[in-house]
């Protein structure tokens, strides 16, 4: 016990104050500016507040793909060209879509931070939105819906998780959206999208590196400073009601080892209880020496893999346990051991040993997601924008340290009851037939 009090005493004095500024330009613009000379790189960040939660049902994957379209240059940059500038002074840029959010970034040579606000101001104001931007980009789409989902094994278990979980709420669809909506959306439309979200009151620069603040400060208002408010970007405020019962399907898909996922609907991200979710999860699945993997995989060998994690969103998302056969072996085979070690979650607190452990999992995870300047600058934005507190990168430590092992308990008997779950049973498609 005193060893592991030493390990977590010893975790937390590794995590150094992230010191920052941040302010707002007149057009809504929120910037926040972490100043750091260890390495010479800057990491340029926005994150714009939509998601897929934000979209017309009738028009879905708008905000997954105008991730991919607004890599198609601008009124400045040529078709093609965005990628080159970065790549070829060294950088690195990507982005991502979530429900709640979409997140562009550039990694670069500090002394090439300026060339990433100008390509962000260029995305802000100049985006160029042509049909055959636009037509490209929708074979795009369909080929990673094809790789990522069509294509792959389980592939579709979120889609069909989400749309059991929430039939009000629009987490009832997934980023990747339809491929009907995107097919019949005109150009105006998209027009319509952008003017709407991609605004600077709706928008987080989030920079962190290799910088002179001061220096930057000016450089931000030169590029940004100019670029006309928008109105105001409400998010969504539907209510779901109770799940009201259990809720399960039988997916037949190109697999050969049957799998069985089961979720459990989950507070905000932002609530206590997604904080003492987040650890019961390790407790069940963290690592080889977890309750649900020494019992399926190394005792009763029912499973290959066995997992359990938070899916956590904004307004909500889902408490997400999945579990892989071993060959030989059934659904049915896994169903009572995974029920048990819920059920010895619900009913019996963990020992202080597993307490420790989970903590000093949390500080390790905290820890190395603000290890380098990308992850700082995305930390920064996230925690702006989703606790309203950019702070949180310091401090979101103490919401773990203050989860104690009867709000362990008490989440796992509060959230984890078959009332509120969706289950899905994934079989092999040759099964289909003999059912």
């Amino acid at each position: 016990m005193i060893l592991g009090a030493l390990a977590f005493s010893t975790v937390l004095c590794a995590q150094n104050k992230i010191d920052f500024e941040e302010y707002d330009l007149n057009n809504g613009l929120h910037v926040i500016l972490h100043e750091d000379h260890s390495t010479p790189i800057a990491a340029v960040t926005v994150l714009y507040h939509v998601g897929s939660k934000n979209e017309d049902p009738e028009r879905t994957g708008f905000a997954h793909f105008f991730e991919h379209l607004l890599f198609e240059g601008s009124e400045n940059i040529g078709r093609g060209e965005f990628d080159s500038y970065v790549t070829n002074a060294g950088g690195a840029l990507n982005a991502n879509t979530s429900q709640d959010r979409t997140f562009y970034y550039e990694l670069l040579p500090s002394n090439q931070m300026e060339m990433g606000l100008w390509l962000e101001s260029e995305r802000m104001l100049h985006a160029n939105i042509q049909n055959i931007g636009v037509e490209t980009q929708r074979e795009v789409v369909k080929e990673e819906k094809r790789q990522r989902v069509d294509n792959q094994p389980y592939g579709s278990w979120l889609e069909n998780m989400m749309k059991r979980m929430y039939t009000e709420h629009p987490y009832n669809w997934v980023p990747i959206g339809s491929m009907d909506h995107l097919n019949a959306a005109q150009l105006d439309e998209f027009m319509a999208f952008y003017k709407k979200f991609y605004v600077p009151n709706n928008a987080t620069l989030s920079i962190a590196g290799d910088i002179d603040i001061e220096k930057t400060k000016e450089l931000i208002q030169a590029y940004f400073g100019e670029i006309p408010k928008g109105a105001e970007v409400m998010q969504p405020a539907v209510q779901e009601p109770a799940l009201g019962g259990e809720k399960t399907a039988t997916i037949y898909d190109n697999i050969q080892l049957p799998a069985i996922m089961m979720g459990y609907r989950m507070p905000p991200q932002t609530s206590d209880d997604a904080y003492a979710l987040q650890m019961a999860s390790s407790v069940l699945s963290g690592g080889p020496s977890s309750r649900m993997y020494k019992r399926l995989v190394d005792q009763d060998q029912t499973a290959l893999q066995v997992v359990a994690f938070p899916f956590s969103l904004e307004q909500g998302g889902a408490f997400i346990t999945f579990s892989l056969a071993n060959a030989g072996k059934t659904i049915d085979d896994m169903v009572p051991a995974l029920e048990e070690e819920i059920s010895n979650l619900q009913n019996d607190l963990i020992s202080e040993r597993e307490f420790q452990k989970i903590q000093n999992q949390m500080e390790s995870n905290f820890i190395q997601s603000n290890s380098n300047m990308a992850g700082i600058a995305e930390s920064l934005a996230d925690y702006y924008t989703y606790y309203g507190d950019a702070n949180y990168i310091n401090t979101e430590i103490e919401r773990y340290r203050s989860v104690s092992r009867e709000d362990i308990q008490r989440v796992a008997k509060k959230y984890l009851v078959k009332d509120n779950r969706v289950v899905l049973r994934y079989l092999p498609k040759s099964e289909e037939s003999a059912e």
